[in-house]
């Protein structure tokens, strides 16, 4: 098929649709994506078939199938619509604005953090559009693996050579417990004589509850009184009430530990020391908002490790102005 035909058929949103179920692996999931019905999704998709003259997709019972031509569009997909991200940064540049969408998803723990990174990006880019979304560490795998966002936030990264990884801040996984708990005077106490209380948990998929579990298995104590909890917040909340022990990252707890509303227990191998990174597939062709952002905080970096290491404080101006700006 000659390029001016293919070209003259050819449409944008039928490429997003197509990226959309190619990444979903899915016609409902990417309709729900795009907010589309599923005829309009198989549509757009059938549209574009015909203007390839060969098939993107084949369905063997329940499962849909990727073919190579459809691997092979995906590859140029994302390099055009790379390409006219790029030509919307230059034309901001040009008018002195750089505009765009920046999606981020976030583990919950480091919900603690993200919006000091966003408030001073916005400060100095305010016309760009942000979106985040927080949700436990499995769920953030799978948003990352179906390439939902432009950057993952998350600590306990797999190892994968097809993520670029850039570690930012220190993530401290800490014992906490009420005060006068009588743990706090023991001599030497353990792990052990930690997990023989009501220890206060996150769901499975957590990473805070991964990394704790991986450390008890390595200790060899069992987890045998585990109350399950759906937030940090709420396990926080519920140390506080007295209701068991938890371990939760530093950063979730520090006012609470200044004010003497919960203690730090020290125990063998605490605390747990993981890093949050930002996290995007190689094969996701990075927008240049996105590149903008991985920048700016690099550049920031050390601003916000001494802002997190230093005792709570209001942050200092920098700029922020938390009204929308008006067109005249």
């Amino acid at each position: 098929m000659s390029s001016p035909k293919l070209l003259n058929r050819l449409t944008f949103r039928q490429l997003q649709v197509f990226q959309a179920v190619h990444r979903q692996r899915s016609y409902s999931r990417a309709a729900e994506q795009l907010g589309l019905s599923q005829p309009a999704v198989s549509a757009q998709v059938r549209q574009l078939e015909q203007a390839l003259g060969q098939p993107l997709f084949k369905y063997a019972g329940k499962t849909l199938h990727v073919l190579p031509a459809a691997d092979t569009l995906a590859g140029s997909t994302r390099e055009i619509f790379g390409q006219l991200s790029r030509l919307q940064m230059n034309l901001s540049d040009m008018s002195g604005k750089i505009t765009g969408e920046l999606n981020l998803a976030a583990v919950s723990s480091a919900q603690y953090v993200v919006p000091y990174l966003l408030a001073r990006f916005r400060a100095h880019y305010p016309e760009v559009k942000l979106r985040l979304k927080v949700c436990n560490r499995s769920q953030a795998l799978e948003r990352l693996v179906d390439q939902h966002d432009d950057l993952v936030i998350m600590a306990m990264v797999p190892e994968d050579d097809q993520l670029v990884v850039m570690p930012i801040l220190d993530n401290e996984l800490i014992a906490v417990v009420w005060p006068e708990h009588p743990l706090l005077y023991a001599p030497a106490p353990r792990l052990i004589d930690f997990a023989r209380h009501y220890v206060l948990m996150r769901e499975p998929g957590s990473g805070v509850r991964n990394a704790f579990e991986q450390i008890a298995a390595a200790q060899n104590v069992t987890l045998s009184h585990c109350i399950e909890m759906g937030t940090n917040e709420a396990i926080k909340q519920g140390v506080m009430a007295h209701l068991g022990v938890a371990v939760l990252p530093r950063l979730a707890v520090q006012l609470e530990l200044e004010q003497g509303l919960l203690y730090e227990l020290i125990l063998p191998d605490f605390p747990i020391r993981r890093s949050w990174c930002m996290v995007y597939s190689r094969e996701r062709f990075p927008t240049p908002v996105t590149e903008v952002f991985v920048r700016f905080v690099r550049e920031h970096l050390s601003d916000y490790q001494a802002h997190f290491r230093a005792p709570s404080s209001p942050l200092p101006s920098h700029g922020v102005a938390c009204l929308p700006m008006l067109s005249s």
